[in-house]
């Protein structure tokens, strides 16, 4: 079930230029004209554009060089009509932990963390980082606020961001019902932690790993650098799609799955609990432009697992893609 030589090199100019858009995000700063385009594609993927000066400090900054430090607990609760539910969490830097059970509330728990060069840097922190709430019927959302946002329909020319002075983490905990649709989202230092649920997902992250236990919903689940591990107590039963750049993916289904499966890796192997049969592969994509035509190769391999259901896609460049029968 290995890519051919030829599809994984055409597989390495598309993980390549992944590369190139995510580089400058995480190491330097960026010019206008780089982030007009990246605001650009952010409106294509429906995600916030994060600036890059934040992100360092995420990496080097330390009790030594932010002496000042404070720390909050924030604690709230939220009804939760019987209607349809839904949560958002839109983080930048920290985890986030998501617990469905029994419950008609959301039960939030944020640990915020606030490190600072010196005092007036800290009561600036306190002041341009915020925990934004909404809700409007069933649907909860929780959003991250700074200097370091850039919301797509903005220009952002002129507006700080630069977050010199000052670190601010959010450790976010939430037990919500068990019936919920769950958008989870967070950048550096920490992993996405989903427990539970049973609605539909929408997962991501950059610099953290992503589990899921105990899950029975359809849905997405990306990250960058660290595995993706989901183990499901009842099957999707509509087209989802996992994977990373570095790491494993490793999914655990419920006995009796019947699904068609995309594999994409590079560097890696994909093995399955499951007797497969093979899938002819995708007819390339015809694209006409300018007067030219051009095709484009689908680069995944198919596998039909019993007498096949929903679309299940997994890529990644560094790892193994893992298919297994949960017994539990």
């Amino acid at each position: 079930m290995r890519g051919t030589p030829f599809m994984r090199i055409l597989g390495v100019y598309g993980v390549a230029l992944v590369f190139l858009l995510l580089w400058p995000i995480s190491t330097r700063p960026i010019s206008h004209s780089a982030k007009t385009f990246l605001a650009s594609l952010c409106r294509v993927l429906q995600v916030d554009y994060v600036f890059a000066e934040p992100m360092r400090h995420a990496v080097d900054d330390s009790d030594h060089d932010m002496p000042v430090q404070e720390h909050e607990t924030i604690q709230k609760s939220f009804p939760m009509p019987a209607a349809h539910r839904a949560i958002e969490v839109d983080n930048v830097f920290g985890s986030v932990e998501v617990v469905g059970g029994a419950s008609d509330q959301v039960q939030l728990t944020v640990e915020k963390t606030l490190r600072a060069e010196s005092k007036q840097d800290l009561e600036l922190a306190r002041k341009e980082v915020t925990l934004d709430i909404t809700q409007l019927d069933g649907a909860l959302k929780l959003y991250v606020n700074g200097p370091f946002r850039c919301h797509c329909d903005e220009d952002c020319h002129g507006r700080r961001h630069d977050g010199d002075g000052y670190s601010v983490k959010m450790d976010f905990k939430l037990h919500v019902p068990r019936d919920i649709d769950t958008k989870v989202k967070t950048v550096n230092e920490g992993r996405v932690t989903v427990r539970n649920v049973a609605g539909n997902f929408f997962v991501r992250n950059v610099n953290g790993d992503i589990t899921m236990d105990n899950v029975a919903g359809s849905g997405s689940a990306n990250t960058v650098n660290g595995p993706v591990k989901v183990t499901f107590r009842e099957n999707p039963r509509e087209n989802s799609s996992f994977g990373t750049i570095n790491g494993n993916v490793e999914l655990s289904f419920a006995r009796g799955l019947s699904a068609d499966f995309r594999f994409k890796t590079m560097n890696g192997g994909v093995y399955s609990d499951f007797p497969v049969d093979a899938l002819p592969a995708h007819a390339l994509q015809e694209d006409h432009r300018g007067g030219k035509t051009v095709f484009r190769a689908d680069r995944f391999t198919g596998a039909r697992v019993n007498s096949g259901g929903p679309e299940i896609k997994i890529e990644n460049l560094n790892g193994d893609i893992r298919i297994l029968e949960n017994h539990e």
